[in-house]
């Protein structure tokens, strides 16, 4: 399950951030996690809460917000949506469509005290 070791980066570079500040908790965590990212939602939420016991994100909110699929077709050159990395394009039937967005995993930001 690499959901654990991706809950422990994040509680890693929060709290590095959060110490930066002279913070003594964090509250909230928001992060952008893109639907082609390969990350289970549920079991990232599951492994922060364990992971973060003990820690200055001990009871912090997780907050997720979720980056559609999107993809630009070299033939037609249209952007449609995407839901996995083999897509045909729907307007021309090509097979070759680039990711432009989707596979992110970023902290979009932390509320400290």
């Amino acid at each position: 399950m690499h959901e654990m070791s991706i809950a422990l980066n994040i509680i890693d570079i929060v709290s590095s951030q959060a110490r930066a500040e002279q913070a003594q908790k964090i509250n909230q965590i928001e992060l952008e996690i893109g639907e082609l990212a390969g990350i289970m939602i549920d079991s990232l939420e599951f492994c922060f809460e364990a992971a973060s016991k003990n820690t200055l994100a001990d009871g912090a909110s997780l907050s997720i917000i979720r980056i559609p699929g999107k993809g630009i077709c070299h033939h037609c050159h249209n952007e449609i949506d995407v839901d996995n990395f083999i897509t045909v394009c729907p307007n021309c039937g090509g097979f070759g469509v680039e990711i432009t967005q989707g596979k992110e995993l970023k902290i979009r930001s932390i509320n400290i005290d």
